[in-house]
């Protein structure tokens, strides 16, 4: 043994010692001055408030009826929305709009299509008091949390005290919701130098989107999710019932305005649209040169845009499924009424 060690140990130095003739090796050159940015491969997070935002995300006893939870409606196994024209909610209510996917929510300016809420902390607690969704209310929630007491510790070393509220589970949820970025998808690495990330058509389709005025609206990071405009500005879109920004402000003006959404894996959040118009990406991108940018899109230029709109999607995050502390006999039962 003793030899055997003393030979893998010359070998070493010897290796060690050797000139290096390595070939040169070509590194990549971002490219600048477009108008789509690649997602970061990382964001800076609290670990235990993440763990915890992550149990409460995957909870449904924030529900009234104990089964519907955040995930429901934006299942992070299906590209962070529930692939359902509206979601469905309490007593198997329907919601009146298209879900929105969770995942680079982060990079949005304010958070729903009509931008009400204007953070992911916002944003969380409304779910749980909308009757059509989670149909709990908030002291309900801090109710459930409080009688289970693996929360109530987790809760106490996080934030300091044994009283949890609302503001506290938000939080919580947002930080864990914050972390949900898809970085590295192709186009990215296109960005970042990478020639070879896509294909003659890929980047033909991404002229084409660019030359027809999309990145008016869909450019930055999320290729989206940063301004609000109008639906139907050439020609009115059909479907006038739903309002956007204009139950916010109250102004005529934001009537038919939403949040512009975004594109970052767009394969994975069919059906499309605040009104679920289509299943068709194809069809989607040909709509919106109708209705948005009045010009009639063909259909070898839709099918070249939809192959570059591909491969926005990146890497989803990979959850380990949380195990949930369990109820106590003080926990508040279900009620499916």
């Amino acid at each position: 043994m003793t030899n055997k060690i003393t030979i893998h140990l010359a070998m070493l130095a010897f290796l060690v010692t050797m000139p290096v003739f390595a070939s040169k090796v070509s590194i990549p050159t971002p490219r600048k001055n477009e108008p789509i940015q690649p997602i970061p491969l990382g964001v800076e997070a609290h670990t235990a408030k993440v763990e915890l935002g992550k149990m409460l995300f995957f909870d449904p006893r924030l529900s009234k009826s104990g089964f519907i939870s955040c995930n429901s409606c934006h299942n992070l196994a299906t590209g962070g929305s529930d692939n359902l024209p509206t979601s469905i909610g309490h007593k198997w209510q329907l919601g009146p709009i298209n879900s929105p996917t969770v995942l680079n929510a982060r990079f949005n300016l304010a958070q729903f299509w009509d931008g009400r809420a204007k953070d992911l902390k916002e944003q969380a607690g409304g779910p749980i008091e909308n009757p059509k969704e989670m149909a709990s209310n908030h002291e309900l929630t801090d109710e459930v949390l409080s009688s289970i007491s693996q929360y109530v510790e987790l809760f106490r070393d996080i934030y300091g005290d044994d009283d949890i509220d609302i503001e506290e589970i938000k939080d919580a949820i947002a930080a864990f919701e914050d972390t949900l970025i898809t970085p590295n998808s192709r186009f990215d690495l296109w960005l970042k130098g990478h020639d070879e990330a896509l294909t003659a058509k890929e980047l033909e389709g991404y002229q084409l989107f660019k030359n027809k005025g999309c990145v008016g609206c869909h450019n930055g990071v999320a290729v989206g999710g940063n301004s609000f405009q109008k639906l139907g500005i050439v020609k009115p879109y059909p479907n006038d019932k739903i309002l956007g920004r204009f139950n916010v402000t109250g102004k005529e003006s934001d009537k038919m305005v939403f949040k512009v959404p975004t594109l970052r894996n767009i394969e994975l959040t069919a059906p499309y649209f605040h009104d679920a118009r289509t299943w068709d990406l194809a069809e989607a991108v040909k709509l919106m040169g109708e209705y948005e940018l009045g010009q009639d899109i063909s259909d070898e230029e839709a099918d070249k845009i939809v192959a570059f709109l591909k491969t926005l999607t990146g890497e989803q995050p990979r959850i380990v499924y949380p195990v949930l502390p369990p109820s106590t006999a003080a926990t508040p039962k279900p009620d499916r009424s």
